[in-house]
């Protein structure tokens, strides 16, 4: 596994990294979970992303009890908050209420004291920003959250946040989480530049499309029973690329793909950390094997001719 710099931070983290969104504490039992995380740590994965809103707490839960028997300091956890927990009117949003007790409460569930990497899930047009930049630099400085970022901000809003806490002297955002894809390219025109220049760090989410980018989705057939695609609670993401077309695309791309010897899924996360703003992609796994070959996309390269005729390939 290599590590990557976390955009202008000294905090290193792996290329390849955990989520689990859709798996942990919902798809998969507790025992499942320990053994997937467990494997991923012994494969050189230290970065595991969840979020307090993710299963309703239960995957911070599951997470949590995941980890105990792992150093602590060998770990970089990161969570999230944002969305609404409850029917509170002040249980949403990043106002510094919201923040500080999302924070303690994730802390409980996930069974730490602090947390490596803390995430505002979405930008909140109802809390200055300023009031929101002073509350994470408060707990910074406290000692819960030793570094924070965004997730899904658009490239304007990660320019005013970065100036505000270069007003404030408060500690800068090191990361942004967007989706990020060989069919999801959005955050190329604008969120890397404005990124670059800030210093935050790319973690990618859906680095497979929400798994479309694994060839297991085929032109004419109806996506696989069990499979995400069939399950309308969680394919929100990837309805849209459900279609004969770019199933037809992702048919000839894994054509490609092996004939120089490589996985597709495999591929697909290696062409996501081409760029060098990106410092992880997560992956999600409801199986050992799964996490175990996603690993392997780690120090995985290719020319830039077989990079843009991949591209070219799914345009």
């Amino acid at each position: 596994m290599n590590y990557r710099k976390l955009g202008r931070s000294g905090l290193k983290v792996s290329e390849v990294s955990l989520g689990g969104w859709l798996t942990q504490g919902r798809t998969i039992d507790d025992a499942t979970t320990e053994a997937i995380v467990r494997r991923a740590f012994d494969l050189g994965v230290n970065l595991f992303d969840t979020a307090d809103v993710y299963n309703a707490g239960a995957s911070e839960t599951a997470l949590g009890k995941a980890i105990r028997s792992i150093p602590r300091r060998d770990l970089v956890l990161a969570t999230k908050c944002y969305f609404p927990f409850s029917e509170g009117p002040n249980d949403r949003g990043l106002s510094r209420k919201h923040i500080v007790e999302s924070l303690n409460d994730s802390l409980k569930r996930l069974g730490t004291d602090y947390v490596d990497l803390y995430q505002f899930h979405r930008f909140d047009p109802e809390t200055p920003l300023d009031e929101t930049v002073r509350a994470i630099d408060d707990l910074v400085r406290a000692g819960k959250v030793l570094y924070w970022g965004v997730s899904e901000w658009k490239a304007h809003q990660i320019a005013e946040l970065c100036g505000i806490a270069k007003a404030l002297n408060a500690h800068p955002p090191i990361s942004n989480q967007p989706r990020y894809s060989l069919l999801s390219r959005g955050i190329e025109e604008s969120i890397l530049p404005v990124s670059d220049a800030n210093g935050l760090g790319q973690i990618v989410f859906s680095p497979l499309a929400q798994g479309i980018l694994t060839g297991k989705y085929l032109p004419g057939q109806s996506a696989p029973q069990g499979s995400r695609g069939a399950d309308e609670t969680s394919n929100n993401f990837m309805r849209d690329m459900l279609n004969d077309e770019t199933l037809t695309k992702v048919q000839r791309l894994k054509t490609f793909v092996e004939g120089h010897g490589q996985d597709l899924g495999t591929f697909a996360l290696a062409w996501c950390l081409r760029h060098p703003g990106v410092s992880s992609v997560i992956v999600g796994a409801s199986r050992v094997e799964q996490l175990e070959q996603n690993a392997k996309a780690s120090g995985v390269s290719f020319s830039d001719d077989v990079w843009k005729e991949a591209e070219a390939l799914v345009a």
